[in-house]
């Protein structure tokens, strides 16, 4: 089998929805042991601020009282599904990701509004 680059891995993650990458994290806690997204999430501010203007990552901490809200925004602003919005409000992680700052906070707002925690990296 062939060894994929770096930057090869980087392509496919581009390629990939949410729910993908999630799915791809959990098998890698699985198989390894190690939480990669932990990794991720501290390397990303990194890496942006290189880069030059700063992107934001809107990551749900936990969808709140009102979730039906909360899921109905998720599907409205990623086109994921119902059922995949849904997974998404249930478990939290990374609704948008690599978004100009001020559509962050815009979103990080419309979200706090409907009773989610939200958390921006």
């Amino acid at each position: 089998m062939a060894k994929l680059t770096k930057e090869d891995f980087i392509n496919s993650l581009k390629e990939m929805t949410i729910l993908e990458v999630k799915e791809l994290v959990d098998a890698m806690k699985e198989e390894f042991g190690v939480d990669p997204s932990a990794v991720a999430v501290a390397a990303a501010p990194a890496a942006s601020e290189e880069a030059g203007p700063v992107n934001k990552t809107v990551v749900l901490k936990s969808a709140g009282g009102n979730k039906i809200s909360v899921i109905k925004i998720i599907k409205e602003v990623t086109g994921l599904g119902l059922v995949e919005a849904k997974a998404l409000a249930d478990n939290g992680g990374n609704i948008k990701e690599n978004i100009p700052a001020e559509e962050a906070e815009a979103l990080k707002a419309q979200l706090e509004e409907a009773g989610a925690e939200i958390e921006l990296a």
